[in-house]
């Protein structure tokens, strides 16, 4: 289950990103309270009309030279073929076809995936005379807008949505929880980090020391190998995550791309791993990477790796490491964490009863009655703040899932319940319940009154 993916291509100065910008915000449902994380809009989940979709902004290619371009224009777009659902090619109207927007353009009409081109930088009638030499790509829809103005983005949007493969049953719900059908199956574990931080060295130790290996589960195009593995007659997939860890160094330009295969692996997945290098500690990217895992509603791990190499460096240890993590992740401080070392085995043990562990609090239901009285004591402890005049009541509240754990809280005023009694009530529940390891979903919906019909 996962939210269907636009990618977002083109060279540079195209208007990409502004387009992009202009997207996330047309007609956006929700705005995301994200406390602590500098986040660079890679990524987005964000409505197009009346479908939810995960919207990519893949980075220019740079065309240095004839081979500079070929090969950036490969590795980029090769990717975006694979894990799109629909690829949006910006083209600027103004500056007409270059070589560079031919080239990305053959490549992307071999591909199976519809494709659709925006004419960008459009800005009035008189100008739409510019976009008709774009037609002699062979590819349509083409469509003219201007993203700076707005122009055109209507029409832009339902091409999108007509290209999006069908709604799937319970659509809303898509790349926040894992179906719940899978009762029984392995714990599906990813492992996820920067390059060169030892994810293929974990792996290969927890399938290579446990000697359980059953065998090799062929997945998807961008999903190649899943590894399996029991242990104590306890099932685990490592879900692959090649397109994390290649070792080759990463340019700017493709960095964008190891956060869509990091969220690929992330959906398919119960538990993450985020590897973290214990000799420089937490990263912003690492930061990213957790709240990657956030979004996704993902139970989390965090272990610090090659703690052996800190043992003569008086300017590490425990405590401070658990101090950064604390500063530099504020938005998975839920998360264990595990000081370990992949190369020697140190702490290895440790893992997969952590996994079971978090899985549990992941998969972790709370009867109503307790749900309520856990509401009733902290509205008593810390009433909701007065919004549009007139006292917020909660009156009631539910489990409606788990994997996330979700919880629905009926309300006379939803939208006068703010980020931060939201946040309140989140700490509260793991005050009560636990719910170590895993992310809380939290909906406040509006009570109806008798007699009021759902609508």
């Amino acid at each position: 289950m996962r939210l269907p993916v636009v990618a977002v291509v083109g060279r540079p100065n195209v208007g990409k990103s502004t387009l992009f910008n202009r997207l996330v915000g047309f007609k956006k449902a929700v705005v995301h309270d994200r406390p602590g994380v500098t986040r660079d809009r890679l990524y987005e989940e964000t409505d197009v009309l009346e479908r939810r979709v995960l919207l990519i902004d893949t980075g220019g290619i740079e065309p240095e030279t004839e081979s500079d371009l070929l090969t950036s224009m490969r590795r980029q777009s090769v990717v975006a073929i694979e894990e799109a659902d629909v690829i949006l090619l910006v083209v600027d109207g103004r500056a007409g076809i270059t070589p560079a927007d031919a080239d990305v353009a053959d490549l992307l009409r071999r591909s199976s995936k519809p494709v659709i081109v925006a004419v960008n930088k459009i800005d009035g009638p008189k100008q739409e005379d510019l976009a008709a030499e774009f037609w002699s790509m062979g590819m349509e829809p083409l469509l003219s807008v201007s993203a700076a103005h707005g122009r055109g983005i209507y029409e832009l949007c339902a091409a999108v949505v007509d290209a999006l493969p069908p709604r799937a049953e319970g659509d809303e719900e898509l790349g926040t929880l894992l179906d719940e059908a899978d009762e029984g199956g392995p714990i599906r574990i990813a492992v996820v980090g920067r390059p060169n931080i030892g994810k293929s060295t974990l792996v290969n130790a927890l399938l290579g020391e446990e000697r359980h290996v059953v065998d090799n589960v062929p997945g998807t195009t961008m999903d190649p190998v899943d590894s399996a593995l029991q242990v104590d007659g306890r099932d685990y997939l490592l879900v692959d995550t090649a397109g994390v860890r290649k070792k080759a160094r990463i340019g700017d330009q493709l960095e964008r791309f190891v956060s869509l295969r990091a969220i690929r692996a992330i959906e398919r997945c119960h538990v993450t791993l985020l590897m973290i290098d214990g000799t420089e500690g937490p990263t912003d990217q690492d930061a990213k990477l957790a709240q990657l895992v956030n979004d996704r509603g993902r139970a989390l791990v965090v272990l610090v790796n090659k703690w052996d190499l800190t043992r003569d460096d008086p300017d590490i240890d425990a405590r401070s490491t658990e101090d950064s993590l604390e500063r530099r992740l504020p938005h998975a401080t839920w998360a264990p964490h595990l000081f370990i070392s992949a190369k020697t085995g140190k702490g290895l043990h440790r893992v997969l009863p952590m996994v079971d562990s978090v899985y549990a609090e992941f998969d972790r239901r709370i009867t109503t009655a307790n749900v309520n009285r856990f509401l009733e004591a902290a509205v008593a402890a810390h009433t909701p703040p007065q919004r549009y005049h007139h006292p917020v009541r909660l009156y009631y509240a539910t489990q409606t899932r788990v994997r996330p754990p979700t919880f629905a809280v009926f309300s006379n005023t939803p939208d006068g319940v703010g980020p931060a009694y939201r946040r309140y009530l989140v700490n509260r529940l793991r005050d009560a319940f636990g719910f170590e390891g895993t992310p809380i979903r939290l909906h406040l919906k509006r009570r109806r009154k008798l007699g009021e019909e759902a609508g």
